[in-house]
């Protein structure tokens, strides 16, 4: 049994009309019925793949925040349009958001195999209105004229009560980590490096779990194991590695900017992606009696 698509709309078939419905490769004579069945056809709604799915989200985030980094008029005050900001971590930040949505893109275009399911459109108004919220909030921050990088806070707040309480506002949203942590270019030096190799290790177990699957809709029989890729050698302790390489992706980005918008992104994927996770890890460990036991969903040892 299969659903299908046209014009944005899919059906489903299910044996009861609430519930689970019919996986796309089930086979109707491989189902746990007699000679006789009912089936309920479903109306879905609209739809859309996986493919266009990603792309949606992430596309978002790439414009959205180039938009603050140019600084485009009406966003800040009209004195600040087309211009840009002093500190380098500002620009760095940017190459560095820049770079992961693009990759993401790629990765959604010649990496990810897909699946024949889609994803109801109201789904994914939800997921672009997070994505996209998120972005234009962080980047507001990041490339707001009175943005202070590590280390550079105290400079600020020596006329912190002469400023408006707006400008108040933004002064302690993004420096109020930096009391407790301020090692500067070191600082910023080490986040490049957080950054830097979790993209890699997230592109590594991507492209690790593509090669698994073998073909575009395919059904992985088989869990994943470490390759002779040092970056995939994680998976000898967790499940879903690339969520694992994901969230230090973004605890580099958090440790780069040192910006409150960005901790709370890192903090709620982190939620999101050890649900997913969790998930993921049951499946393996429902399907394959020869799943390692010593494996976590998503933090080595811990969770």
């Amino acid at each position: 049994m299969s659903n299908y698509s046209k014009l944005g709309k899919a059906i489903c078939f299910a044996f009861f009309s609430v519930g689970n419905q019919l996986k796309d490769d089930e086979v109707l004579q491989n189902l746990p019925v007699g000679t006789t069945a009912v089936l309920y056809f479903r109306d879905l709604g609209p739809q859309l793949g996986w493919t266009m799915v990603f792309m949606s989200e992430y596309a978002g985030p790439l414009l959205i925040y180039l938009l603050f980094y140019f600084r485009l008029p009406h966003i800040y005050a009209h004195k600040y349009a087309f211009s840009t900001s002093p500190h380098p971590v500002v620009s760095l930040a940017c190459a560095c958001h820049t770079f992961h949505y693009i990759k993401r893109l790629v990765e959604t275009i010649f990496v990810h195999r897909f699946s024949h399911g889609t994803m109801p459109l109201r789904t994914i108004i939800r997921n672009c209105v997070y994505y996209w919220g998120f972005s234009a909030w962080l980047a507001y921050y990041i490339n707001h004229p009175l943005y202070t990088p590590p280390c550079e806070w105290l400079d600020t707040s020596k006329h912190f009560f002469l400023m408006s309480l707006e400008d108040q506002i933004i002064i302690l949203l993004n420096t109020c980590i930096n009391y407790f942590s301020a090692f500067g270019e070191r600082q910023v030096n080490y986040a490049i490096i957080i950054f830097a190799l979790g993209e890699v290790g997230n592109f590594s177990i991507h492209w690790s779990l593509s090669s698994l699957k073998g073909g575009v809709g395919a059904k992985c029989r088989r869990f994943p194991h470490p390759s002779k890729n040092p970056f995939t050698w994680l998976f000898f302790f967790v499940s879903c590695p690339n969520y694992t390489y994901e969230v230090g992706v973004w605890v580099g980005f958090s440790i780069m900017t040192q910006c409150v918008p960005v901790v709370l992104f890192t903090l709620i994927g982190f939620v999101q992606m050890t649900i997913w996770a969790k998930g993921k890890h049951r499946a393996y460990t429902r399907e394959f009696k020869d799943y390692p036991t010593f494996r976590m969903p998503i933090l080595p040892f811990v969770l």
